[in-house]
């Protein structure tokens, strides 16, 4: 069954890699202006051709940060969903998108607009607002409801301290805060996308190490404290790690919303396994924000959407739906048991 369950995993890990290609070719190819997919390929390829301005110069940067920030809160949201036990646990519903948020309005209305400052920023409200939801929730154990209900409270509340930032801000810096909060890859380049990368491969190490600590925390708490587990260091790890990811994509991109909770649910539908697969999360989580942003910026030529909105509207109804179908009958005994 181990081995049925491998495979699978990898079988989903493929098709969602070809189909995350497939979707960069498309998203490099529709614009403005047509590029035809042979085109695209030369240009990926460093090869000569008419059309490298308009595909490598301005749509290229902006496809590599949407993958990255699409990788960085799949695995995130797959990290604090293992460890909270619970799939409405994500970076943008337990508050660590809006303390990122938050810290990051408050900038700017205080005049603070470089997108040099800006993401550093992002990452320390993130890191703020996801320490103090572990401090209120930790009560001898992380307990998997009481962490989504004090994520929840906290995320209201910093949500109605970002609107007031805003109304308090000057009307051209609000609708900057605005677009900015709304989650958009609008005038995202090569900075964004190398800051997105270097982060990546420094934190290359602890997602690998996080794939494997994420399956003492799946097991039963008995059997990984038998085991010689201490799943309170190892659970504090992986939501660091994962704090840290959301919250430097959401300092590249905004907060994007609901990207973190539907790749790590979509993959686990897909894999069929109770342990959520990082890879096929990370890209789960890229394909969902290439297509989105494609989408965003065509659906209503020539009027461009962020990429948050698409996002949103797709989440948000199945936000609910996991609401409805948790608070139904069929709820596992072990729902609301310590994480």
């Amino acid at each position: 069954m181990s081995f049925l369950l491998h495979r699978r995993s990898a079988v989903v890990a493929g098709c969602l890699l070809v189909l995350l290609a497939l979707s960069c070719v498309a998203y490099l190819s529709v614009g403005e202006g047509f590029v035809p997919p042979a085109e695209v390929v030369k240009v990926l390829l460093g090869r000569p051709s008419p059309d490298e301005l308009v595909v490598g110069t301005l749509r290229l940067p902006r496809m590599v940060v949407g993958l990255l920030v699409g990788l960085a809160f799949g695995v995130a949201g797959a990290l604090i969903q293992t460890v909270a036990r619970n799939p409405l646990a994500s970076p943008d519903i337990i508050g660590i998108s809006q303390g990122a948020g938050a810290l990051t309005v408050g900038a700017m209305t205080l005049g603070v607009t470089s997108y040099t400052v800006l993401p550093y920023l992002s990452v320390a409200g993130g890191i703020g607002a996801a320490a103090l939801v572990y401090f209120f929730a930790w009560r001898g154990g992380l307990h998997a409801t009481r962490f989504v209900l004090v994520g929840i409270g906290f995320a209201i509340a910093l949500r109605s301290l970002t609107t007031l930032f805003m109304t308090k801000g000057d009307y051209l810096v609000a609708q900057q805060a605005q677009v900015w909060m709304t989650g958009s890859l609008n005038g995202r380049g090569w900075p964004e996308a190398r800051t997105l990368a270097w982060v990546l491969l420094v934190m290359l190490p602890l997602v690998l190490w996080a794939a494997r600590a994420q399956r003492t925390v799946s097991m039963d708490d008995d059997t990984a404290t038998a085991l010689g587990v201490r799943l309170g260091r190892v659970r504090f790890g992986l939501v660091a790690v994962g704090v840290i990811l959301a919250s430097v994509a959401t300092g590249a991109a905004g907060p994007v919303d609901f990207v973190a909770l539907l790749a790590p649910q979509i993959t686990r539908r897909l894999t069929r396994s109770a342990q959520i697969p990082l890879l096929s999360s990370a890209l789960a989580g890229a394909l969902i924000v290439v297509l989105g942003d494609l989408l965003a910026r065509r659906l209503f030529s020539p009027t461009e959407l962020p990429v948050g909105v698409l996002t949103a509207a797709v989440g948000a109804p199945y936000l609910i739906w996991l609401i409805v179908r948790r608070s139904g009958p069929r709820r596992s005994a072990g729902s609301g048991g310590t994480a």
